[in-house]
């Protein structure tokens, strides 16, 4: 990907001049467990790109390598801290809040640890949510379970009384898990931090289980959800092929960005047709996806589809949009849609199929993350804290080629990563399933997009 990133520096809120009390065990003490910020991770790494920057003397875009520093801004000893969740549920949250208690509390020996109750709401007076205490005993065995023991809301709260409640409980780093929505909302806090001149450190720690915030690799709970969306593919495959005419329709997560659906469908190879919300497709016509479906129901007797919830909403156009506490175009139901036009298609050929629709999305938001994404968790909730107990603000935690860094909030929010058609995500989706353009104005033949037959490469 080319950056047009121009400015990657992370603001401080000061000088950093206490020693970090974060040691290493004494067979250890010989061994660098500071990170200098000197140390850069390479926003775009294509050779061709890196040169052409060069030989314009352009200085190429580089992230802060996150990490323990030498020294701290704040003193742990006097120090408060709270932690929020925002927004959809996801597989991890419970895990990122346990990881950043534990490393304030045993790494920077932080006393006070407040949860906010219910996202953003919970700083507003008017809701009179009660604050969690966060200690180690009380976060000892969350990550056991799915969701956020500290709960969450959706919508917009007035920026100012958060501060205000920032400043009566004397908070000086405030943890922001959450989606876009909630790095928004954390820069239009930063903003009115600055304004009152505060020496507050506003952190955020990405959260999507679509994967989908710009200049972030990964985000936590997408690899508990492509595997549980796997065992609902296996489902609907199982019931395809059980049948004569069988069908499987699966809907998946995924409103702008339709990575779930395309790392289930190769992760569990029984998929004839991946629906996302990048690729445009027909329901009628000679390519449309309808007489796709009616092709692989001839040849092979059962077809497996699965569909992002965002794709297909043209076919939406006439209805009124409605939306969400937060400000978000309610999507329509593309699932029930594909059901119902499924169904009536081969009603009017006299063709019997047996449909059966699976939507296992709450299923798999109220889980609890598997083993790499609690590890991944762990990660990004420590470099959170160290970040934070530096001094750094208006950032978040993101996780690039390989490293973890610090992302400038600006860099992110308001933008959206998405699947690159052209890109070899989706054609491997291409080759594993088999399927053709679907989209009248974008027809492309089997040589094209070099992939296997209609009726799909796999059983």
């Amino acid at each position: 990907m080319k950056s047009e990133l121009t400015d990657t520096i992370i603001e401080t809120l000061g000088e950093a001049k206490i020693s970090s009390p974060v040691r290493k065990s004494e067979s250890l003490v010989n061994a660098c467990c500071f990170q200098p910020d000197e140390d850069r991770v390479l926003v775009d790494i294509d050779a061709a790109h890196l040169l052409e920057q060069i030989r314009l003397g352009l200085e190429p875009a580089s992230f802060e390598k996150a990490g323990p520093r030498s020294h701290i801004f704040f003193d742990p000893s006097k120090l408060r801290c709270a932690v929020v969740t925002c927004g959809g549920l996801c597989p991890g949250l419970n895990d990122i809040i346990r990881a950043i208690v534990l490393e304030l509390t045993y790494g920077y020996g932080v006393k006070s640890i407040y949860g906010i109750r219910y996202g953003l709401a919970g700083f507003i007076p008017e809701y009179r949510y009660d604050i969690e205490d966060l200690t180690p005993s009380f976060v000892e065995d969350i990550h056991g379970s799915g969701g956020t023991v500290l709960g969450s809301s959706r919508g917009p709260q007035d920026i100012g009384q958060i501060v205000d409640c920032l400043e009566r409980m004397n908070v000086s780093i405030l943890f922001t898990v959450g989606g876009d929505g909630t790095l928004m909302a954390s820069t239009k806090i930063c903003d009115e931090i600055a304004k009152r001149s505060l020496k507050i450190s506003v952190v955020g720690i990405p959260k999507t289980i679509d994967n989908d915030i710009f200049m972030v690799g990964r985000s936590f709970g997408f690899e508990t959800a492509v595997e549980m969306a796997t065992a609902a593919i296996r489902t609907a495959h199982t019931e395809a092929v059980c049948y004569p005419n069988g069908v499987g329709l699966v809907k998946l997560m995924g409103r702008h960005s339709g990575f779930i659906a395309a790392h289930a469908a190769l992760a569990q190879q029984d998929v004839n047709f991946v629906l996302v919300p990048e690729v445009d497709f027909d329901l009628e016509g000679d390519h449309g996806f309808l007489k796709s479906l009616e092709t692989r129901l001839l040849d092979r007797g059962h077809a497996v589809v699965v569909a992002a919830e965002g794709a297909g909403q043209k076919f939406f156009e006439s209805e009124k949009d409605e939306q969400d506490a937060s400000g978000n175009v309610k999507l329509h139901d593309i699932g029930m849609f594909l059901k119902g036009e499924i169904s009536r298609y081969f009603s009017t050929m006299n063709m019997e199929i047996n449909l059966k629709f699976i939507d296992p999305s709450y299923m798999i938001r109220s889980h609890p993350a598997n083993s790499n994404d609690n590890v991944f968790c762990s990660f990004l909730a420590r470099n959170a804290v160290h970040a934070g107990m530096t001094g750094k603000t208006r950032l978040l935690v993101g996780y690039w080629h390989d490293q973890f860094v610090h992302v400038p909030m600006d860099a992110s929010a308001g933008k959206r990563k998405r699947i690159d058609p052209n890109g070899r995500l989706w054609m491997s989706v291409l080759e594993a399933t088999g399927q053709r353009s679907m989209a009248k104005n974008n027809h492309q033949s089997c040589e094209d997009i070099q992939c296997g037959n209609s009726t799909g490469l796999h059983s």
